[in-house]
Protein backbone atom coordinates (compact mmCIF):
# COMPACT_ATOMS: atom_id res chain seq x y z
CA UNK A 1 0.00 0.00 0.00
CA UNK A 2 2.90 2.61 1.22
CA UNK A 3 4.39 2.04 -2.21
CA UNK A 4 1.27 3.55 -4.06
CA UNK A 5 1.76 6.91 -3.00
CA UNK A 6 4.77 9.28 -3.46
CA UNK A 7 5.97 12.62 -1.56
CA UNK A 8 5.61 14.90 -4.28
CA UNK A 9 5.76 18.87 -4.53
CA UNK A 10 2.52 20.77 -5.29
CA UNK A 11 0.43 24.14 -3.78
CA UNK A 12 -2.48 23.97 -1.06
CA UNK A 13 -5.64 25.48 -2.57
CA UNK A 14 -5.35 28.37 -4.94
CA UNK A 15 -2.00 30.50 -4.75
CA UNK A 16 -1.85 34.10 -6.50
CA UNK A 17 0.10 37.31 -7.63
CA UNK A 18 -0.01 40.18 -9.78
CA UNK A 19 2.67 42.56 -11.17
CA UNK A 20 2.80 45.27 -13.92
CA UNK A 21 5.00 45.52 -17.06
CA UNK A 22 5.40 47.77 -19.16
CA UNK A 23 1.36 49.26 -18.04
CA UNK A 24 0.42 45.56 -18.92
CA UNK A 25 -1.11 44.11 -15.45
CA UNK A 26 -0.54 40.16 -15.46
CA UNK A 27 -2.32 38.45 -12.86
CA UNK A 28 -1.36 34.27 -11.93
CA UNK A 29 -3.73 32.01 -10.19
CA UNK A 30 -2.51 28.37 -9.52
CA UNK A 31 -4.20 25.76 -7.68
CA UNK A 32 -3.29 22.40 -6.61
CA UNK A 33 -5.35 19.98 -8.98
CA UNK A 34 -6.09 15.83 -9.01
CA UNK A 35 -7.01 15.23 -12.20
CA UNK A 36 -6.95 16.89 -16.08
CA UNK A 37 -10.79 17.26 -15.49
CA UNK A 38 -9.94 19.48 -12.52
CA UNK A 39 -7.76 21.57 -14.17
CA UNK A 40 -9.58 22.27 -17.11
CA UNK A 41 -12.03 23.49 -14.99
CA UNK A 42 -9.96 25.92 -12.90
CA UNK A 43 -9.15 27.04 -16.38
CA UNK A 44 -13.30 27.98 -17.29
CA UNK A 45 -13.19 29.30 -13.85
CA UNK A 46 -10.36 31.90 -14.35
CA UNK A 47 -11.48 32.63 -17.99
CA UNK A 48 -14.95 33.40 -16.84
CA UNK A 49 -13.66 35.88 -13.96
CA UNK A 50 -11.06 37.30 -16.46
CA UNK A 51 -13.18 37.17 -19.21
CA UNK A 52 -12.43 40.76 -20.50
CA UNK A 53 -8.83 39.64 -20.39
CA UNK A 54 -6.43 40.35 -23.12
CA UNK A 55 -5.01 36.67 -22.70
CA UNK A 56 -5.73 33.69 -20.27
CA UNK A 57 -2.61 32.24 -21.15
CA UNK A 58 -2.37 28.22 -19.32
CA UNK A 59 0.35 25.17 -17.86
CA UNK A 60 -0.87 22.25 -16.13
CA UNK A 61 0.93 18.78 -14.92
CA UNK A 62 -1.09 16.46 -13.33
CA UNK A 63 0.62 13.41 -11.71
CA UNK A 64 -0.78 10.01 -13.31
CA UNK A 65 1.00 7.77 -15.43
CA UNK A 66 2.11 9.05 -17.84
CA UNK A 67 2.33 12.44 -16.32
CA UNK A 68 -0.05 15.23 -18.32
CA UNK A 69 1.43 18.04 -19.52
CA UNK A 70 -0.58 20.51 -21.28
CA UNK A 71 -0.02 24.18 -21.76
CA UNK A 72 -1.81 26.89 -24.19
CA UNK A 73 -1.12 30.56 -25.79
CA UNK A 74 -4.44 31.73 -25.96
CA UNK A 75 -3.53 33.76 -28.75
CA UNK A 76 -0.60 35.35 -27.30
CA UNK A 77 2.59 34.27 -29.97
CA UNK A 78 3.67 30.65 -30.26
CA UNK A 79 5.80 29.61 -27.39
CA UNK A 80 5.55 32.80 -25.56
CA UNK A 81 3.39 32.25 -22.76
CA UNK A 82 2.36 28.79 -21.98
CA UNK A 83 5.44 27.03 -22.67
CA UNK A 84 7.44 29.29 -20.65
CA UNK A 85 4.67 28.51 -17.72
CA UNK A 86 4.88 25.05 -17.98
CA UNK A 87 8.68 25.35 -18.33
CA UNK A 88 8.73 27.28 -14.92
CA UNK A 89 6.62 24.09 -13.37
CA UNK A 90 9.04 21.78 -14.67
CA UNK A 91 12.05 23.22 -13.02
CA UNK A 92 10.08 24.11 -9.69
CA UNK A 93 9.55 20.02 -9.62
CA UNK A 94 5.80 20.42 -8.55
CA UNK A 95 3.08 18.35 -9.72
CA UNK A 96 -0.90 18.31 -9.68
CA UNK A 97 -1.21 22.18 -10.24
CA UNK A 98 -2.86 24.07 -12.93
CA UNK A 99 -1.49 27.74 -13.66
CA UNK A 100 -3.37 30.64 -15.27
CA UNK A 101 -1.60 33.78 -16.30
CA UNK A 102 -4.03 36.55 -16.88
CA UNK A 103 -3.26 39.96 -18.97
CA UNK A 104 -4.76 42.77 -19.45
CA UNK A 105 -2.66 44.51 -21.94
CA UNK A 106 -1.40 48.29 -21.29
CA UNK A 107 -1.09 49.55 -25.19
CA UNK A 108 2.94 48.28 -25.11
CA UNK A 109 4.10 45.73 -26.71
CA UNK A 110 6.06 43.50 -25.13
CA UNK A 111 8.28 41.45 -27.59
CA UNK A 112 8.51 37.31 -27.46
CA UNK A 113 11.36 37.75 -25.07
CA UNK A 114 9.59 40.13 -23.06
CA UNK A 115 6.33 37.80 -22.77
CA UNK A 116 8.61 34.86 -21.99
CA UNK A 117 10.45 36.99 -18.94
CA UNK A 118 6.63 38.36 -17.91
CA UNK A 119 4.55 34.91 -18.35
CA UNK A 120 7.56 32.75 -16.40
CA UNK A 121 7.85 35.81 -13.76
CA UNK A 122 4.17 35.33 -12.96
CA UNK A 123 4.31 31.51 -12.35
CA UNK A 124 7.53 31.43 -10.32
CA UNK A 125 6.67 34.45 -8.41
CA UNK A 126 3.25 33.15 -7.23
CA UNK A 127 5.37 29.27 -6.44
CA UNK A 128 7.24 31.22 -4.69
CA UNK A 129 7.43 30.57 -0.79
CA UNK A 130 3.91 28.44 -1.44
CA UNK A 131 5.73 25.07 -2.53
CA UNK A 132 4.43 22.29 0.05
CA UNK A 133 5.03 19.05 0.17
CA UNK A 134 1.99 16.11 0.30
CA UNK A 135 2.50 13.06 1.65
CA UNK A 136 1.46 9.44 2.56
CA UNK A 137 0.22 9.20 5.97
CA UNK A 138 -1.44 6.29 7.88
CA UNK A 139 -4.61 6.68 9.88
CA UNK A 140 -4.30 4.53 13.10
CA UNK A 141 -6.21 3.78 15.49
CA UNK A 142 -4.64 3.41 19.20
CA UNK A 143 -6.53 1.54 21.86
CA UNK A 144 -5.08 1.71 24.95
CA UNK A 145 -5.98 2.22 29.08
CA UNK A 146 -6.08 5.69 30.47
CA UNK A 147 -2.52 4.75 33.03
CA UNK A 148 -0.84 5.30 29.69
CA UNK A 149 -2.40 8.34 28.54
CA UNK A 150 -0.49 11.10 29.94
CA UNK A 151 2.76 9.24 28.20
CA UNK A 152 1.07 9.08 25.04
CA UNK A 153 -0.22 12.87 24.46
CA UNK A 154 3.46 13.76 25.59
CA UNK A 155 4.74 11.72 23.04
CA UNK A 156 2.60 13.04 20.64
CA UNK A 157 3.11 16.49 21.40
CA UNK A 158 6.84 16.14 20.97
CA UNK A 159 6.39 14.78 17.20
CA UNK A 160 3.80 16.79 16.51
CA UNK A 161 5.74 17.54 13.34
CA UNK A 162 5.01 13.41 12.10
CA UNK A 163 1.62 12.59 14.34
CA UNK A 164 -1.78 14.82 14.03
CA UNK A 165 -4.35 13.89 16.32
CA UNK A 166 -8.00 13.35 14.21
CA UNK A 167 -10.41 12.75 17.32
CA UNK A 168 -10.41 10.87 20.95
CA UNK A 169 -12.72 8.55 22.52
CA UNK A 170 -13.14 8.05 26.07
CA UNK A 171 -14.91 5.01 27.14
CA UNK A 172 -13.73 1.85 29.48
CA UNK A 173 -10.23 2.55 27.31
CA UNK A 174 -9.14 5.35 25.53
CA UNK A 175 -8.91 5.43 21.68
CA UNK A 176 -7.79 7.75 19.63
CA UNK A 177 -7.33 8.11 15.85
CA UNK A 178 -4.43 9.40 14.39
CA UNK A 179 -2.53 10.85 11.22
CA UNK A 180 1.15 9.41 11.20
CA UNK A 181 3.62 10.18 8.08
CA UNK A 182 3.80 6.56 6.46
CA UNK A 183 7.70 7.10 6.22
CA UNK A 184 7.96 7.57 10.36
CA UNK A 185 5.09 4.64 11.40
CA UNK A 186 7.66 2.03 12.15
CA UNK A 187 9.52 4.37 14.18
CA UNK A 188 6.79 5.55 16.41
CA UNK A 189 4.58 2.77 16.89
CA UNK A 190 7.67 0.75 18.24
CA UNK A 191 8.69 3.80 20.74
CA UNK A 192 4.45 3.41 21.34
CA UNK A 193 4.67 -0.42 22.41
CA UNK A 194 7.81 0.16 23.97
CA UNK A 195 6.65 3.36 26.14
CA UNK A 196 3.48 1.15 27.25
CA UNK A 197 5.30 -2.02 27.65
CA UNK A 198 3.14 -3.02 24.98
CA UNK A 199 -0.28 -2.32 27.00
CA UNK A 200 -1.30 -0.67 23.32
CA UNK A 201 -3.18 -1.70 20.08
CA UNK A 202 -2.54 -0.10 16.96
CA UNK A 203 -4.25 -0.96 14.11
CA UNK A 204 -3.62 1.13 10.90
CA UNK A 205 -6.77 1.96 9.11
CA UNK A 206 -5.89 3.35 5.37
CA UNK A 207 -3.25 5.48 4.03
CA UNK A 208 -3.95 8.97 2.58
CA UNK A 209 -2.54 11.93 1.43
CA UNK A 210 -2.08 15.12 3.14
CA UNK A 211 -0.06 18.90 2.56
CA UNK A 212 2.82 18.77 5.10
CA UNK A 213 6.11 20.79 5.55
Amino acid sequence: MADTLKIYKTVEGVVTSEFEEEKSVFITHIKHVESEEEAINFIEEISEKHKDATHNCTAYIINEVPEIKRYNDDGEPQGSAGLPMLSVLEKSEVSNVCAVVTRYFGGKLLGKGGLVRAYSKGVSDTLDNNIILKRPFFVVELIHSYTVLGIIENYIYINENQIEVIDKDFTDKVKMNLYIKEEDFDRVSGDLINMTSAEININIKEEVMLFSK
